[in-house]
């Protein structure tokens, strides 16, 4: 593989991973790795040279898990809603957004192998949604409801999307985020509405269960 195309990435996905429902949304199937080191170290060493990253869209993590529950558990929340889904992956968040009733679900996500990762699950749990390939920290085109799993793990990346989540908030769209504890969520300014004990892949998570909560900005 020596450069990323549609069809070369279907097949990658395809070839390297299974449809699978992640443990705590049973409800949606994706397509997941099975072992996170083998695909991982295959990744790095087919796809270096296209400079494509970690395969993030092939693990179910325990924020958007977490997140995912929530919003299938309280549908009025999205429901009849335009929803963004930020930092997307496996577009496990937007699947239950749009399994939840919202009116319209964009799937946003930099990694250029998640437009096809989504679209194939989008596939598989018959539902639409839109997907966003560009950055949009700092960009508004009205969104109502904005969704987050798993987007404070990094300290420069978490101090990008809090001014962005602050303006959004501000203006009255609604921000619900996933978070099993990292590093950089933020300690203040937020009301947890729901707690859940994940399970996780030990191999990424070093634990086989991640307590998440999901908070929205207050």
């Amino acid at each position: 593989m020596t450069a990323l195309t549609p069809n070369s990435a279907r097949n990658f996905i395809l070839d390297n991973t299974a449809l699978t429902a992640p443990p705590h949304v049973p409800e949606i199937v994706l397509h997941l790795a099975d072992e996170a080191h083998e695909l991982w170290q295959r990744t790095e060493d087919e796809l270096a040279e296209i400079g494509l990253p970690p395969p993030f869209w092939a693990f179910a993590w325990a924020g958007g898990q977490g997140l995912a529950r929530y919003i299938l558990d309280n549908p009025s929340d999205v429901h009849g809603k335009r929803v963004l889904d930020f930092a997307s992956g496996s577009g496990l968040v937007a699947i239950a957004a749009a399994k939840a009733g919202a009116a319209e679900v964009i799937a946003a996500d930099i990694d250029p192998f998640c437009a096809t990762a989504i679209r194939l699950n989008a596939e598989a749990n018959d539902v639409a949604l839109k997907f966003l390939g560009s950055d949009c920290i700092g960009t508004d085109t009205g969104w109502d409801v904005v969704l987050a799993g798993d987007v404070f793990y990094d300290k420069s990346f978490a101090d990008r999307l809090m001014p962005w989540f602050a303006t959004l908030k501000a203006r009255g769209a609604d921000i619900i985020v996933g978070d099993p504890g990292r590093s950089y969520m933020p300690k203040t300014g937020l009301e947890p509405l729901a707690v859940y004990e994940v399970a996780v892949t030990r191999a990424l998570e070093d634990a086989l269960v991640k307590r998440t909560t999901v908070w929205r900005f207050a």
